[in-house]
């Protein structure tokens, strides 16, 4: 349970390589931010023409920036069912915007459908996926690698880490130098914790070894549909299988937790 094929199945997703290039599952955090430097191409350069700071709602729709004469139907955008209007002709996938949102940087590309709360704050390098909300005041700090159909949520912080398809956290997360498999969810109030308290790097302990990672900062790996439970904390260097669960209020252990696993 260290290698990236034992956590995710990445067979249809775009940024595979990514994983395949990594023989132990930690191996991918310190190349997150330089794949997204290479492969991002940006979509936001005419939000920015007009400042970093939002101060209307925009729409991207097929390279045009439209913001007079717009009609939101919000609605769940990881389902496809925000609706955007422009005069009398309906935009499918366009990307909205809100007033109030901050783009720090030019390197951010937003997929089709995608919809960006108020108050949100995105650093770049940063590739959000489509029909993925990005909620009120979430806080995106660069190296963020978010896939389709995702929730970055109300007051969630997030940096150097990636979810897949599916993958949501919904509210008051704390995403640091983590993997979220596909479909994980996170409770409200989970808290990835990436750095120990004593100076050393984070270690990983399996039934045969002691793997030193070589990393000051290690979040979590959370397999393909893991749940936690709110007001849950992961301690740096857990790597938890596939369909495992974390009870409310869990303190969980550093270690390695196989699939399917049960902590409360």
């Amino acid at each position: 349970m260290i290698h990236p094929e034992d956590y995710f199945d990445t067979s249809d997703w775009e940024f595979r390589d990514l994983f395949e290039e990594a023989e132990l599952v930690w191996e991918i955090l310190p190349r997150i931010k330089p794949y997204l430097q290479d492969r991002v191409r940006p979509n936001v350069q005419a939000l920015l023409a007009q400042g970093s700071f939002l101060t209307r709602t925009s729409v991207l729709y097929k390279g045009e920036l439209i913001q007079d004469d717009l009609r939101l139907a919000p609605g769940d955008a990881t389902k496809g069912s925000f609706r955007v209007f422009h005069r009398d002709r309906e935009l499918a996938g366009a990307v909205v915007l809100y007033g109030g949102v901050t783009l720090a940087g030019p390197d951010i590309f937003l997929g089709e459908g995608t919809v960006v709360e108020s108050g949100a704050f995105l650093q770049g390098p940063t590739f959000i996926g489509r029909c993925t909300e990005v909620r009120q005041g979430a806080y995106l700090r660069g190296g963020c690698l978010v896939g389709d159909h995702c929730v970055v949520g109300h007051v969630t912080e997030m940096k150097n880490s990636i979810l897949l398809n599916g993958a949501k956290a919904g509210h008051f997360a704390y995403i640091g130098d983590s993997i979220l498999g596909n479909h994980c969810n996170l409770g409200a109030g989970t808290k990835l914790a990436n750095l120990k308290i004593i100076r050393s790097a984070v270690t990983v302990q399996t039934a045969k070894e002691k793997y030193d990672t070589g990393l000051r900062k290690f979040g979590v790996i959370l397999g393909d549909r893991t749940e936690t439970g709110c007001n849950s904390v992961t301690s740096p260097g857990t790597l938890l299988g596939p369909r495992s669960i974390v009870g409310a209020n869990v303190t969980v252990k550093a270690g390695v937790y196989p699939p399917r696993s049960v902590l409360r």
